[in-house]
């Protein structure tokens, strides 16, 4: 099959392909470059897999369903330990290739394999998870108890925001719950997903229980078609999640599809001002707002807009920001060239619908990455429910401010919204933080917590527009997706009357 490559000597740059029955695979319709974001220049290219490398992933992956669904749960969960330990050791590792192909600081990338891990750990108590309830007796000699059984081939789709932690929240607790796995990770930095299925295949996963192919939206429409593919696990932006969802959906597949954010930060009367002030600095513009739990906006209630938005600008203006060689670095470039003039493209839309722009990132040049992808941060004061800046979701270092002047409002114009991944309050007040959380219509919710994204134990998703499909990520929610409930009553000769039965089974006793 021909090949088209996107860059000059694409001989010299490694290819990252696909593993499919623990096998490498570089089979190609086209090459794409893998950039380094920080220096503007490509470091590799990703293998874009043809249908029928998309169909050989499945395949493999269902051959290595029934050994693995009948493989003991806790030899399963010991894989899952064995796996934990390995990226413990290799975090470092992980986190390196993150940073050089999305471009986040070290710490940054560092707290992304963490918070995978701590799925992974959640993963490995799968047999108590599992667990079904039996009730003895339940009438005439009836005995009636529940399992959960895994569903078979799942796959799932990843963002290029997170190339570690969102894989980590799909393929670990699937694995563990019995089922197969497929990862089409993001064609922008897929070096973390190949170092994943490395390592969970040293920790002792048979050939096909992990299988990664690269791809486009066509190996994504490809995988969904495939009918041994049993469940759908996506995380991107909106118009896409709802793609996956009406072609999964039609399949009749099981899916859950994490779509995009507008996360607002309330910023009552009480609150102190200081906190909120970093709380938004650093949760709008760390990895360089590229995060579906940033925020986006800031509502600030009642007469203290101006010096919060003074604070913030001193904040946003002493910001360090550079390439992840520089250790005082605190916030990295965007992950493209074509996505930074998109952000810059909502930038100038603000100004040109009255915003007021008070720190300006735009022009931001970095000394020695001068062809990187960078943005400085970006702060809007004035910014209404009716601007471009308000309505859609950026993910790029862009916070707007938004005057109201009650509680009330705020609830109101953040429940008014389309999107409801995320939002957070910053109060002293318990009433106050009682009522926001109550009544709010957002899936994840912070009093003084600016990204309050659900612990491992927990599950991860949002109301309205930010989630498709009845199941939110990881925890219980993520054990419920990835497993089907059985009922199984069962009763032996002996224990009933012979003689046809001609009425409703009941339990009177």
């Amino acid at each position: 099959m021909g090949v088209t490559v996107t860059e000059s000597k694409p001989a010299e740059l490694p290819v990252l392909g696909h593993l499919i029955n623990g096998a490498a695979d570089t089979s190609a319709t086209r090459l794409l470059p893998v950039f380094d974001p920080a220096l503007g220049r490509p470091v590799a290219t990703t293998a874009i897999a043809p249908a029928a490398t998309a169909r050989a992933a499945v395949a493999a992956a269902a051959a290595a369903w029934p050994p693995w669904r009948d493989t003991p749960v806790l030899k399963r969960a010991r894989v899952l330990f064995e796996f934990r330990d390995l990226l413990e050791q290799r975090r470092a590792d992980v986190a390196a290739l993150i940073t050089r192909e999305h471009g986040k600081v070290p710490s940054d990338a560092d707290g992304e394999v963490q918070r995978g891990i701590e799925v992974v750990e959640f993963a490995c108590s799968v047999p108590g998870q599992l667990a079904g309830s039996h009730v003895d007796n339940v009438g005439g000699g009836i005995d009636n108890w529940s399992l959960r059984q895994p569903l078979g081939v799942c796959v799932g789709i990843t963002p290029f925001n997170f190339p570690a932690m969102v894989p980590l929240w799909m393929f670990p607790l699937a694995a563990a719950c019995g089922n197969t796995f497929v990862l089409k990770p993001s064609e922008r930095d897929p070096g973390a997903s190949l170092l994943l299925a490395e390592l969970f295949a040293k920790a002792g996963a048979p050939p096909g229980v992990l299988n990664v192919i690269q791809g486009d939206g066509e190996t994504v429409r490809a995988l969904i078609d495939e009918p041994d593919v049993r469940a759908v696990s996506f995380v991107g932006s909106t118009p896409v999640a709802e793609q996956v969802l009406a072609q999964s959906t039609a399949a009749g597949k099981r899916v859950q599809a994490l779509a995009g954010a507008k996360n607002h930060l309330v910023v009552a009367p009480d609150a102190d001002l200081n906190l909120a002030a970093d709380a938004l600095v650093g949760a709008a513009f760390g990895s360089a707002g590229e995060r579906c739990m940033a925020i986006s906006v800031a509502v600030v209630v009642g007469k203290r807009a101006d010096d919060l938005v003074a604070r913030l600008a001193t904040r946003a203006r002493a910001l360090r920001v550079g390439p992840g060689s520089d250790s005082d670095a605190e916030m990295g470039p965007l992950i493209s060239a074509a996505h930074r003039e998109r952000v810059v493209s909502f930038i100038e839309s603000g100004v040109a619908e009255g915003a007021k722009l008070v720190v300006d990132g735009r022009g931001l040049k970095v000394a020695g990455h001068e062809q990187g992808f960078f943005l400085g941060p970006c702060l809007f004061d004035h910014v209404t429910p009716a601007m471009r800046i308000y309505r859609e979701e950026i993910f790029g270092p862009v916070l707007a401010v938004v005057r109201v002047a009650s509680l009330n409002e705020a609830i109101e114009l953040v429940n008014a919204h389309e999107l409801g991944n995320g939002v957070a309050c910053f109060t002293a007040d318990g009433a106050t933080a009682r009522e926001f959380s109550r009544r709010i219509e957002a899936g994840m919710v912070g009093i003084n917590v600016p990204i309050p994204v659900p612990t491992a134990w927990q599950s991860f998703g949002g109301w309205k527009r930010s989630l498709f499909g009845d199941h939110h990520i990881y925890g219980a929610e993520g054990v419920r997706f990835y497993t089907r409930y059985k009922s199984i009553m069962q009763r032996w000769p002996g224990t009933r009357s012979a003689g046809p039965e001609f009425v409703m089974p009941t339990h009177k006793g």
